[in-house]
């Protein structure tokens, strides 16, 4: 399904009942490379609305529209307001877990619940080596040969944009010397859950100092877990889930 927004049409799907949570994918990734073994999980108990990103999947990367933390947070509200949805709680990976939390910020009559799942908040928020391409090939924090490879052939299957162009666009967003102050994240008024993997691209001290500054935050980090796996690891996450969106 689409919602025709300003200067785009964002692809979004629509499944199960009860309490409304959004899904937003990882960078370079599709709804279903995210949350294909996620969402199994999920749907028994409440209303799940995945949303493909402008530059992923089905979203196009209209020509002259610029990729921004705000403009993607106005899209997921665009989402909402298109199911005539007041509120909802919201998940989000890695990218995804950017624009939830801009969206928290942003429009923050909107988000119930908030899960920032492998997110950071400024650059330093990342291990030192993410940062550094000569370490890529021996770094066993980056995403697999495998990975990387099923993020560039969805893309080759969809057609509506490159690998390399939204790449290009979201590298300066996620590489920002800062994307919200400490004073920002302080205004987040939805009780929020931090997950990182222990083995995340994202510093464990620095999840920490994310939930200690946000007023009413959790923090679960994950063993034996990357950055692309956070969301995957099922067995994990979907219990915690449950009783962090139930309460």
């Amino acid at each position: 399904m689409y919602a025709s927004l300003p200067g785009i049409d964002v692809y979004f799907e629509d499944h199960g009942a009860g309490d409304p949570l959004v899904l937003l994918h990882g960078g370079m990734l599709t709804l279903d490379l995210s949350f294909g073994a996620l969402m199994p999980l999920l749907t028994p108990h409440r209303r799940l609305i995945p949303i493909e990103l402008q530059g992923h999947g089905r979203t196009a990367a209209p020509e002259g529209r610029e990729i921004t933390l705000a403009r993607m947070a106005d899209d997921v509200v665009g989402v909402l307001d298109h199911l005539g949805l007041a509120r909802a709680d919201v998940l989000g990976s890695s990218w995804g877990g950017l624009v939830a939390l801009e969206t928290a910020v942003r429009h923050p009559g909107r988000v119930d619940r908030l899960v920032l799942a492998a997110v950071h908040t400024r650059k330093d928020g990342y291990h030192a080596e993410i940062h550094d391409p000569s370490t890529y090939a021996t770094s066993t924090r980056m995403p697999t040969e495998a990975e990387f490879g099923a993020m560039v052939a969805e893309y080759e299957r969809y057609g509506l944009s490159t690998f390399e162009q939204v790449v290009a666009e979201l590298d300066p967003i996620v590489t920002a010397e800062e994307n919200w102050t400490p004073a920002q994240l302080a205004t987040v008024a939805a009780p929020t859950l931090v997950m990182i993997g222990d083995h995340d691209f994202v510093r464990v001290d620095h999840a920490v100092a994310m939930q200690e500054t946000i007023p009413d935050a959790a923090l679960a980090v994950l063993p034996r877990t990357k950055h692309t796996e956070v969301v995957s690891r099922v067995g994990l996450v979907a219990p915690l889930l449950e009783d962090f969106l139930g309460r």
